[in-house]
Formats: C-alpha cells, structure tokens, sequence
C-alpha cells in the first residue's frame, strides 16, 4: 500500500528500499510482529552500523546503514498491510532517526579530523534537509488524500488511534516536540505558504526526495565505501544550499 494515491506517485530516491520492505512486511504480516518490533530492528540496525563505523568496518556499515533504511521503511508498510497506523509508532520512527543521525555524523566525527562545531553544523543541515522534504511530503499526502499518520501542523498531540494508548502517545509526541521543533519551525518560516499551493507535481517531488533521509544514509554509505569519510561532513554542510533552491522553485513555479 503506497503512501499516495497512484496518479500522484513518483520516483522518489530515497525510497530504493520500498520493494524490500514491502516483502518484509507481507512476510510478517500473519505474525505476531507489530510496526514496532520493525522499528526496534531498524534501531538495532543503526546501532550496529555506528559500532562498524568505529572500528572501521566502512562495507559493513554501509550495510547496516542501508539495512536501516530498508527497515524504516518496512515499519510503516507492515502498519498499513495490517491496518494498524499509529501515532506512537510515527512518533517513535522519528525520534530514532533523529537520534540516530545524530550518532551517526558523531561516529564519523570520531574517526576523522573535523570540528566538532562542523559536526554539529552538518547535523543542523542534514536534519534540515529532510524536515523540508518531509514537509512537502505531508503537504502533498494531505492534499490528495493519501495517509494522513503525519500532520504538516504538529501543535498538539493528536487523539490516539486504535492501536495506540493517548497516555503513550502523548509521551511521544512530547519527545518529538523537543527534538523537532526548532527545525519544523524553520522550515515553515522558509516557506510558510506551501500548503496553500496546488499538488505538487512529481517532477518537484522527485527532486526533494534527494533530501529523503533514505537518500542521505545512500551518499554517507558510498562516502564510507570509497573511504571518503573526511567528506562526509562537509559534504551534508554544503547539500543543504539546495534548500533555499528547492524552496525558490516552489515559490516561483509552483
């Protein structure tokens, strides 16, 4: 089950892991694994891929890197084959990558020679960038009636599915506030008129989804690969200039 109706689909780069964990997902879906067990595996995942990153297995933590992405794709597909959504679960999805992205430029600052202040510049960027294609993303899911798990307006908690717990859900939301805001905030401030603006065409999505955390986790593991981790930093630094080019389309074109 797509995330869109068909006719607004489009090739999204980010999301090379999709036919992967669609098999994931219809293989566990007459069992007793839950989009949070997936999301638990995908957190795993990351950890591993920080470890080989430490210790410099580069191969190995390209696998594990993409292996997580594939996983954070498989938890929202078994939630939907099993028509469970649940704000919990879209909570705790967000809250691991973003702790996660954080650990794992932290891990690449550990083996290389930049700044720790550089770290924390490309962590702002990288986080920035995927908050804007989300952005788009929830804003073009809602304009034609695709899944509406994601609010482009996180004010409040939102009141608990059938899978879920309000208490819990409002715990989730609380973290995801915090660690979130700052960026959400920005990015609506960049671009405050978006939702106002017609379906966006897939041509403009395709574009975006180079900010797609799937997309991003692709260019650190080929960086890890061919042993360019001195440009791994850098590089989410200067890729987050296209930010102000994707929302100078959007503005003028769309």
């Amino acid at each position: 089950m797509s995330k869109l109706p068909k006719e607004h689909q489009f090739i999204d780069l980010s999301d090379y892991g999709r036919p992967v964990a669609k098999f994931i997902a219809n293989s566990l879906k007459s069992s007793s694994f839950t989009p949070i067990h997936v999301t638990i595996a995908f957190i795993i995942s990351g950890f591993i891929a920080i470890y080989c990153i430490i210790i410099g297995y580069y191969w190995l933590a390209a696998f594990f890197l993409i292996f997580k992405s594939i996983l954070d794709a498989a938890d929202g597909e078994l939630a939907r084959v099993k028509q469970k959504p649940s704000y919990t679960g879209r909570y705790l999805d967000s809250v691991a990558d973003i702790i996660l992205n954080a650990l794992f430029l932290s891990a690449i600052w550990y083996i290389t020679s930049s700044s720790i202040w550089i770290c924390i510049l490309a962590f702002f960027g990288l986080q920035l960038q995927g908050t804007l294609y989300n952005y788009y993303y929830v804003i073009l899911r809602n304009a034609v009636k695709g899944d509406s798990t994601s609010r482009i307006f996180e004010v409040s908690a939102p009141k608990a599915l059938k899978a879920d717990n309000q208490r819990t859900v409002n715990i989730f939301y609380k973290i995801y506030n915090i660690l979130y805001i700052v960026f959400d905030k920005i990015v609506y401030h960049l671009d405050k008129n978006a939702h106002e603006s017609t379906p966006f065409p897939k041509w403009f999505m395709t574009l975006v989804s180079v900010y797609g955390l799937g997309f991003q986790l692709l260019c650190m593991s080929i960086m890890l690969i061919f042993n360019l981790n001195d440009f791994v930093i850098p590089f989410f630094i200067v890729f987050s200039v296209f930010i102000v080019v994707f929302i100078l389309i959007r503005k003028i074109f769309l």
